[in-house]
């Protein structure tokens, strides 16, 4: 074996073992070497990993066998070296994640970010000394806070699906005051706006349901088998209203025809509401018809109501309806 193949083995080596409180086994290393192109002795290995303990900070557990190796839980890894520009966009995607996903699955990160900082911190000498005076990430509209989540329930779950795993979970509604035991068989994970939902069928039932996590009171593997549900797309159930909220029986999509102010047409012309989308010439007044092809959902009625008299919903007409007996409700209180 050439000496470049040795070190991108011992590479590879120090990317495949975790900090404590994890571990990674010798005979897991070994597999997931293979996995990886590498044919390699298991002496070879347990040699390897003797000689790199003495250049990082490696803590082999040699109580049972095979070892198990670790890093140290505060060992601080920066391979390979970050540059200002993806340390920056590092800061960015911290601000971002830390108002969209569990806080659970935000501290996952929170090492690489830390060392984002750090290195934008030591750059005293240029224009990147000032970054956060320079950086934001704001969002669009009000964001709630995201639901908590416990840490060893975000474990389970996420281990359960990407292993295909049944959980036995014990589940508190929304509209029940007592937890529930179920059986669950993961088929996805979706965040959606504040919340992570985990999709599943249950029991012995096919249709996938939705699970927000924090309702999770408890999750532990099941004894039970794992049942895929094999037709099942995550793309396809969120584009046909999985979280839409459509109404029985209409159709999934609609025709929105609506006159909007220049403002607004100017925001919608750079970040499209829909894929299939056009606007007409600006009227005398300035204001511009749009039409656009759009989920027929409560999500969308609500995105519109929030513009308020920026808006002239023309088409649906039950849209327009909605709007008119919102205001009537609005001006009775």
């Amino acid at each position: 074996m050439s000496g470049h193949d040795t070190l991108f083995r011992h590479l590879a080596m120090l990317q495949l073992i975790p900090r404590k409180p994890h571990f990674k086994a010798t005979t897991t290393i070994k597999a997931l070497l293979e996995e990886r192109g590498f044919s390699v002795e298991m002496r070879t290995i347990q040699r390897d990993l003797e000689r790199m303990s003495s250049f990082f900070p490696l803590v082999c557990d040699r109580e049972q066998k095979p070892f198990r190796w670790s890093f140290l839980a505060d060992f601080k890894s920066n391979l390979p070296a970050l540059d200002p520009a993806t340390a920056l966009t590092m800061v960015l995607a911290e601000q971002h994640v830390k108002g969209l996903l569990p806080q659970v699955a935000a501290d996952q990160l929170s090492v690489q970010f830390q060392v984002a900082r750090q290195f934008l911190d030591s750059l005293t000498s240029n224009g990147f000394a000032q970054w956060k005076n320079k950086v934001r990430v704001v969002a669009n509209g009000k964001a709630l806070l995201p639901a908590k989540v416990a840490p060893q329930n975000w474990q389970a779950v996420t281990e359960a699906l990407l292993m295909g795993q049944a959980l036995d979970v014990e589940y508190l509604a929304r509209t029940s005051n007592s937890a529930k035991t179920y059986v669950l068989h993961p088929q996805g994970l979706v965040t959606r706006h504040s919340v992570t939902y985990l999709l599943a069928t249950v029991n012995d039932y096919d249709d996938v349901r939705q699970f927000p996590l924090q309702r999770i009171l408890a999750a532990a593997p099941s004894a039970q088998a794992y049942r895929l549900k094999a037709d099942f797309d995550m793309q396809s159930y969120i584009d046909n209203g999985g979280f839409g909220y459509a109404a029985e029986g209409a159709e999934k999509w609609v025709t929105l025809r609506v006159r909007i102010d220049q403002d607004a047409a100017r925001m919608l012309s750079e970040t499209h509401l829909s894929e299939q989308q056009s606007f007409s010439e600006p009227a005398a007044d300035g204001w511009v018809e749009l039409t656009a092809v759009v989920p027929n959902d409560q999500q969308t009625l609500w995105w519109l109501q929030g513009f308020g008299a920026r808006f002239d919903v023309l088409e649906p007409q039950e849209w327009r309806e909605a709007i008119r007996e919102q205001a009537r409700q609005i001006l009775a209180r």
